[in-house]
């Protein structure tokens, strides 16, 4: 097993599309998780949710996040990703951010047309600031 550097974490997570689940926290305090598209700013994380989703209420009561992006094959690898969200209240922002994401997911043939797609009236962009990063790659070596 190796222990990847913050370096290392932020590669992993950009390497391929795989998609992050992120945990928050609901209102009695059970939890809520959720598969995301993400694209990293540095080592801020971005990613977008229609506003009536349970993340973006949580979000909006408690900004805490914690996520985990996982490589399923062997030997297997994982990067966790706690950090602090807040709401970016910029349409150029959102179709900006909105369009990247599309393009990482579904090809930059996609991007434009998944970007104005997403960056509707209704659909929130959110920005986490990492407080912890850890990862581990070759599990099973």
């Amino acid at each position: 097993m190796k222990t990847l550097s913050r370096t290392e974490c932020l590669e992993f997570m950009m390497a391929q599309p795989r998609t992050a689940k992120i945990a928050t926290v609901r209102k009695d305090g059970r939890p809520h998780v959720a598969p995301i598209w993400f694209y990293l700013d540095g080592d801020a994380l971005l990613f977008t949710t229609w506003h009536t989703t349970v993340k973006a209420a949580n979000l909006a009561r408690d900004p805490r996040i914690c996520l985990v992006v996982d490589d399923e094959t062997p030997p297997f690898g994982f990067v966790q990703y706690e950090g602090v969200a807040s709401f970016v209240d910029d349409p150029d922002a959102l179709l900006y951010w909105a369009t990247k994401i599309g393009g990482r997911y579904m090809g930059e043939d996609q991007a434009e047309a998944f970007g104005k797609r997403n960056a509707v009236p209704g659909e929130h962009l959110l920005r986490v600031e990492p407080t912890k990063i850890i990862g581990r790659d070759r599990m099973s070596e």
